[in-house]
């Protein structure tokens, strides 16, 4: 395995790349700020667009671990921060990573986070060199279940009230890939 840290990745829409701290205003406005982007994730609402400054900050900070993979998506169409898409958990004996993802509602349903998470895939399977890509989502929000499968993920298998998120104790449904099914099966 090989941690060289958040590098920037492109694709023909998208610039994927570190945050900064400029990314405030866009990531409150585009999806921080929305009970609605938010209420299957784990994470509160942001009030403000000092909320998001001050996660941001946090971020920017751990960019210095290069086992740190937190990206901005940023959308070439008018350069605005329109989501995010990270490592949220990193089993290193495996070489498994599990994939966290949000995205500004504006942007829903246009392939734009497939096409982000195709691409971040495709660093820590050929750059990072790891074995297993996963990630999993509430059974209530089988949108970003597509996501993960249009992906090239498969599903694994639902978890009965495993997880937990803003809307309470859920089931999630795991979705993964590995890396002899991804450079075998290009994506």
């Amino acid at each position: 395995m090989n941690f060289p840290g958040t590098v920037v990745l492109e694709t023909e829409r998208l610039v994927i790349r570190p945050f900064c701290g400029a990314d405030a205003h866009d990531m409150f406005y585009n999806w921080a700020n929305s009970s609605h982007v938010t209420r299957f994730l784990t994470w509160p609402v942001h009030e403000t667009v000092a909320d998001s400054e001050e996660i941001l900050n946090a971020w920017v900070k751990d960019y210095e671990n290069p086992k740190n993979f937190n990206w901005c998506i940023e959308w070439k169409e008018n350069h605005q921060a329109i989501g995010s898409i990270s490592v949220v958990h990193m089993n290193e004996e495996i070489e498994e990573a599990e994939i966290g993802y949000c995205i500004g509602e504006e942007y829903w349903k246009k392939g734009i986070m497939t096409e982000a998470l195709k691409a971040v895939m495709g660093f820590l399977f050929e750059e990072a060199g790891l074995n297993r890509v996963c990630a999993r989502h509430d059974t209530n929000n089988p949108n970003s279940g597509r996501v993960m499968k249009a992906a090239g993920m498969l599903y694994e298998g639902t978890m009965r009230q495993a997880g937990k998120n803003n809307m309470g104790i859920c089931d999630y449904s795991l979705f993964a890939i590995t890396k002899d099914l991804y450079f075998n099966h290009p994506l």
